[in-house]
């Protein structure tokens, strides 16, 4: 399918201004020595429109794409899984869009995923052994096995060692995450490099488990910068596709990379740590050429061979060719107003006012030269929010960062933060604090008219 999607893509062109990769607006002069967070700078909320058209809807595929092609994605993104699909023996949804739903298919989700760990000596442990750090809230139950014996999958339970326990995450929403994925990783170092000490974050560097074939830049076992998910952790966003189906849905599968079977993704989840008797994980549906144990995959890999799983690759066209959330109407003025106020208090620092640009000609075939504002630097900080879980070997001052979550599609959200506690943006600008704190401090500060102007701009985001 992903020929057939990319085949028809319109690529667009435009006379842009251009700094280290980053397109700037809002009023800057020649040479682009400013950046959106200056104090004193004008600077609308939204100066452009994402490129997508006024008549576009949440759910909407990008600009070009083929309608056809983009809802044969979206239905393998709502298929229901079962056992013979492979589905479990431990997982937290039977479907992909069973937890993306906010706003329409591929948007934020409002069940809580559940995590634990310790700490060793300041140090995290995850109690891998144990099955952690994320705890499957469903198993399978109780169901005949594939050899016919009786089997029983328990559901998890929180282990009594753990000290960082029941920290809640919802599930990130998916809206532009193609255009997100051509940012580069010199425009988000960038973004660091260019932030003031105080509210500088910090680069996540970190392995392509499974790359996309059809991007040079991305190698499997090669490091790059980190922009999806809560902590940044994943670079990749077919790596992201494959993720999400074993720990969500416990679908392991089988991939070939230049030759290469790719196994990162094919080991079954065990509740708590211990392996179900064989035949008892579930009934995948395994394969010729596809190791044992693992529920679906490509097959044996010939020589310079590079090729994704069927489903993994289908949610990975889904969420590539998945368009923003178009904006609802705003005053002009009170989008002006609304930006600059947000600038001047310093929210813009990693909530950047900037648009990005695809490049001329995109490896994962979203339209190029294609203007996109997400509002988020992709870097970590510790806003005094974090959940304190995070890898193996990781110290307490790294599992209090998060990234900066991006703020485009927040009127069609209900829920926010990392945990859900907010329910409104007023009350997450509250619970900001750490590298945060004065930018809430000066929220707080603020008057009516620039309060309201902000939360107006913000809302209709």
């Amino acid at each position: 399918m992903r020929s057939s999607i990319r085949s028809n893509v319109r690529h667009r062109a435009g006379a842009l201004a251009v700094c280290s990769g980053v397109i700037i607006s809002g009023g800057l002069g020649a040479g682009c020595a400013e950046q959106p967070g200056d104090d004193g700078e004008q600077v609308a909320f939204s100066a452009t429109a994402q490129d997508v058209t006024a008549t576009a809807v949440a759910g909407d595929p990008l600009p070009g794409i083929s309608a056809t092609d983009f809802a044969a994605a979206k239905t393998a993104f709502q298929t229901v899984e079962g056992l013979d699909d492979g589905l479990g023996p431990v997982f937290n949804e039977k479907a992909c869009g069973n937890c993306h739903t906010q706003g329409a298919t591929g948007g934020a989700g409002l069940q809580i995923e559940r995590r634990f760990g310790r700490f060793d000596n300041g140090i995290f442990n995850s109690l891998a052994n144990e099955g952690g750090s994320l705890r499957q809230l469903f198993s399978v139950g109780s169901f005949t096995g594939s050899g016919g014996q009786a089997c029983n999958a328990p559901v998890e339970v929180e282990p009594a060692d753990a000290t960082v326990h029941n920290v809640g995450r919802l599930t990130t929403p998916l809206f532009g995450a193609g255009l997100m994925d051509t940012v580069s990783d010199s425009v988000i170092v960038g973004n660091a490099n260019a932030q003031p000490t105080s509210v500088r974050g910090t680069v996540n560097n970190v392995k392509v488990l499974l790359p996309n074939p059809a991007d040079a830049s991305q190698v499997l076992n090669g490091t790059r910068v980190g922009k999806f998910g809560w902590k940044a952790g994943v670079a990749s966003l077919v790596q992201f596709s494959a993720d999400a189906y074993l720990n969500e849905m416990g679908i392991t599968t089988q991939h070939c990379i230049k030759g290469a079977s790719v196994l990162s993704f094919a080991t079954e989840s065990k509740p708590n740590g211990k392996a179900q008797p064989t035949g008892c994980d579930d009934r995948g549906p395994g394969g010729a050429g596809i190791p044992a144990g693992t529920d679906d995959g490509v097959g044996t890999c010939a020589p310079g061979q590079s090729e994704i799983q069927d489903d993994v690759d289908l949610f990975f066209q889904f969420m590539t060719f998945l368009a923003p959330v178009p904006r609802l109407p705003i005053d002009p003025n009170v989008d002006l107003q609304g930006g600059t106020v947000f600038n001047r208090i310093g929210c813009a620092s990693c909530h950047l006012l900037k648009d990005y640009v695809t490049p001329s000609a995109p490896a994962n075939g979203v339209p190029a030269n294609m203007k996109f504002r997400p509002r988020t630097d992709f870097l970590l900080h510790d806003i005094g929010t974090g959940d304190m879980i995070g890898n193996d070997g990781d110290t307490l001052a790294r599992t209090k960062m998060m990234r900066t979550a991006p703020l485009w599609g927040l009127h069609v959200r209900t829920h926010f933060m990392h945990d859900g506690s907010q329910t409104s943006i007023t009350g997450a600008i509250q619970v900001h604090a750490g590298q945060a704190l004065a930018a809430k401090n000066a929220f707080n500060a603020l008057s009516t008219s620039d309060r309201n102007a902000m939360l107006a701009a913000m809302n209709s985001d």
